[in-house]
């Protein structure tokens, strides 16, 4: 391989923060919330023109699971006087699936309202280290490569790419292999007669049809590594997201990688719509809409923190001592890493808990680096257990309680290690989290 070696330069720091977030997914959108709100001033950055990550710039249809988030609640009560949803007495799914623009600037307001600092189309280029305490990040964008320096540094990127590039360590999806799971262009189709629509939810979801049951329909005529059926209801009438995509063996760190992946994507959308007007009822007519402006990948870096959560803690139902996210709930949605569907390790429907468990603040501390915390499906978490917390709605929670421990962080002078995680949860509970 050829190299060119750039020229050293001197890179302007435009801004010094209290608490940085990079990433406005739900993680970061969580973390970002919590610490403003607890006094701190605070930035997030953004690759995209939007906050909400999966959840909006991502397409995805709804917020999974049944966990508990007071903030969820929050801002779909928020989000419920939006005009840009559609008018009350209009036919919609209900629930909490998104209403992607309604949501969009719903979450933008809020943070804007609690004094954020928010910038879009900035990637994540560098981080500054000193004396293995991340003190800032490096960034690219339109205005150049510049610094932003900060006394705690929330990394909600998902893929964890100030962690990467600030030298904390990882492993890259399944221990064993490396292998990642999935990821899938979402899109939403147009035109569907709901009244005769079907919509399987899961992997495991069998409707039998006129030509066939669903599910076995589509592994035996869409194009191989897609092969499965989820049709979710969109907000507007005659609207259905669309979870078909489907592209295995990806390296979502990889630019190349990702390249391929929305090629593919973009190959197996015209074959998905060919298929649901054959052989679903109801969609005879359906045409595409609109796609996400980016694959939505479900699993990259795994960090080593000072706790890694296991499957076990998750069915056990475990409430650690030192939770900063609670009375989370969902299954394990390990996509398949050689094709369609599901896992030979991942369960749905079948899925059983002792109930609710809850995220330790230790899976979201490095091992070695301080001056940086972990948010998102990026924390310290087995391959297994990873498939049930990186949903958005646990996301979310864990960014909440990230934010608040970075703040008072900040507050009291100290290393994020060193909080005292009692007076998070103090925080917490009056916000309305209930251990």
């Amino acid at each position: 391989m050829k190299f060119y070696r750039e020229p050293a330069r001197k890179l302007p720091v435009v801004a010094e923060v209290d608490v940085l977030v990079a990433g406005g997914g739900p993680a970061g959108f969580g973390a970002a919330l919590a610490a403003a709100r607890e006094g701190a001033k605070t930035m997030l950055l953004e690759s995209d023109n939007c906050i909400g990550g999966m959840a909006t710039a991502g397409m995805m249809s709804h917020w999974s699971g049944n966990t508990e988030s007071p903030l969820l609640d929050e801002i779909y009560s928020r989000q419920k006087s939006s005009v840009l949803l559609p008018p009350p007495d209009t036919e919609g799914p209900g629930g909490y699936t998104i209403s992607h623009e309604a949501q969009k600037s719903t979450l933008l307001e809020m943070l804007l309202e609690a004094g954020v600092t928010v910038q879009f189309h900035t990637f994540v280029a560098g981080a500054v280290v000193e004396d293995d305490v991340v003190k800032g990040v490096i960034i690219e964008s339109k205005s150049g490569r510049e610094v932003i320096l900060a006394r705690v540094v929330v990394d909600a990127t998902g893929d964890g790419d100030v962690a990467a590039r600030a030298g904390a360590e990882f492993v890259l999806g399944r221990p064993e292999d490396g292998q990642c799971q999935p990821v899938t262009l979402m899109f939403r189709i147009g035109n569907v007669d709901w009244a005769r629509a079907v919509f399987p939810g899961s992997f495991e979801t069998l409707i039998d049809l006129p030509k066939g049951e669903i599910q076995a329909l589509g592994r035996a005529h869409l194009p191989f590594p897609a092969g499965h059926v989820l049709l979710y209801r969109a907000p507007l009438p005659g609207e259905v997201c669309v979870n078909m995509t489907n592209v295995t063996e990806i390296d979502g760190t990889d630019v190349r990688d990702l390249t391929r992946a929305e090629i593919v994507c973009r190959r197996q959308m015209d074959r998905i719509i060919a298929f649901l007007r054959e052989f679903v009822p109801g969609y005879e007519k359906c045409y595409a809409v609109t796609c996400a402006s980016n694959v939505g990948v479900r699993e990259t870096r795994h960090f080593k923190a000072l706790y890694q959560l296991t499957a076990e803690d998750i069915v056990e139902a475990r409430l650690f001592d030192d939770w900063i996210a609670t009375r989370n709930f969902f299954n394990f949605d390990i996509h398949n890493v050689k094709g369609a569907g599901l896992d030979e390790h991942g369960v749905q429907h079948k899925f059983q808990a002792k109930g609710k468990y809850s995220i330790p603040y230790r899976c979201c501390v490095p091992v070695r680096l301080d001056g940086l915390l972990l948010s998102g499906r990026n924390i310290d978490g087995t391959h297994k257990a990873h498939s049930n917390f990186r949903v958005m709605p646990i996301c979310l929670n864990i960014g909440q309680g990230v934010g608040v421990a970075a703040a008072i962080a900040v507050k009291e002078g100290i290393r994020v290690r060193d909080v005292d995680v009692r007076k998070v949860q103090q925080r917490l509970e009056a916000a309305g989290v209930r251990p």
